[in-house]
């Protein structure tokens, strides 16, 4: 999954790279507020990819005694910095570029330089989200993709994703409001071409932290993964109730799963040992993402009274 992330975000890191080059010149050429939101735009975008890279490398990281479970949330960290770093920088300035820009217009000059530049940062930016789509496809398998992404646990695939669909809609805005105003002189389309800009990246932004912060506060694993580690549950001879299963994503291929259980009150404490061992291989067998289990042996009753003390209200005074 880690590599799918890298592939992806290096084609865009490319792509965008030479976009931002060519944008901020068009844009300093022709005097159009569209053109340098979109070079803005371009170098968030880069700076974005950067970030993401950043956060895969931390994220592998080794289990230290500070940080037991490894830095595989790091991950989800720098997803999020990327979601605001889209809406205050990103959207903040094309938003206010289009704002000025409309307060006191510029005439556009050399427009068929815009017209060549758009028309290359749409070819790159179409072959970035190509790689991402395609790698997204493959992690995503028979899910919808507005299922995916609301499923998917490693951000950096749609975050990408999201990014260089945004920059497609925003090239062709740009595209369109440079063109009004080149037929028509009327320079407003331009600045509002630059507002709209921003209106998209704010939108994608939003989105984004929506769908990171779930993974940043903590997601169990997906609904078939818990399923199974039940079934295993089920089909083990001395448990006689299955108290709880808990999982957690401490990283996109790391999963946390705690699990409390009452064992038979037959079995000695070699048995239980041996149980466990057992049940922790073969639930550790079900994905390569389930990398610790943790295993309590706890009477039904206990834990029923353990999960109503833990509800507000029902706090018992010292």
């Amino acid at each position: 999954m880690a590599g799918s992330s890298r592939k992806a975000i290096f084609a865009a890191l490319v792509g965008n790279s030479l976009i931002a080059v060519t944008k901020f010149g068009a844009a300093a050429m022709t005097g159009s507020a569209a053109m340098l939101s979109e070079g803005i735009h371009s170098v968030v975008d880069t700076g974005n990819q950067v970030l993401l890279l950043l956060g895969l490398k931390r994220a592998q990281r080794q289990p230290s005694p500070g940080f037991p479970f490894g830095h595989g949330k790091e991950v989800y960290f720098w997803s999020f910095a990327v979601a605001i770093l889209i809406f205050a920088l990103g959207a903040g300035i094309s938003l206010y570029q289009g704002y000025s820009h409309l307060r006191d217009p510029t005439p556009l000059e050399n427009v068929s330089v815009n017209y060549i530049v758009l028309a290359l940062a749409i070819l790159f930016e179409a072959g970035a989200f190509t790689v991402a789509f395609r790698e997204f496809n493959a992690q995503r398998g028979k899910l919808g993709a507005l299922e995916a992404v609301r499923r998917g646990k490693d951000p950096t695939l749609f975050v990408v994703l999201f990014e260089d669909g945004a920059a497609m809609l925003g090239l062709l805005v740009a595209l369109v409001g440079i063109f009004l105003a080149d037929q028509t002189g009327n320079l407003v389309y331009d600045g509002a071409a630059s507002m709209l800009i921003g209106l998209i990246l704010a939108a994608t932004a939003v989105w984004l932290a929506y769908e990171t912060q779930s993974l940043l506060i903590g997601e169990s694993a997906a609904d078939w993964l818990v399923g199974k580690v039940n079934a295993t549950l089920a089909g083990t001879t001395g448990i006689e109730t299955v108290n709880e299963v808990a999982t957690l994503h401490m990283g996109p291929n790391f999963i946390l799963v705690t699990i409390s259980v009452d064992f038979s009150p037959s079995m000695n404490s070699d048995d239980v040992e041996t149980c466990v061992s057992e049940l922790t291989r073969e639930i550790k067998a079900i994905d390569p993402s389930i990398r610790r289990v943790f295993i309590e042996a706890e009477k039904i009753a206990d834990h029923l009274r353990e999960i109503a003390d833990s509800l507000p209200g029902t706090a018992q005074e010292s």
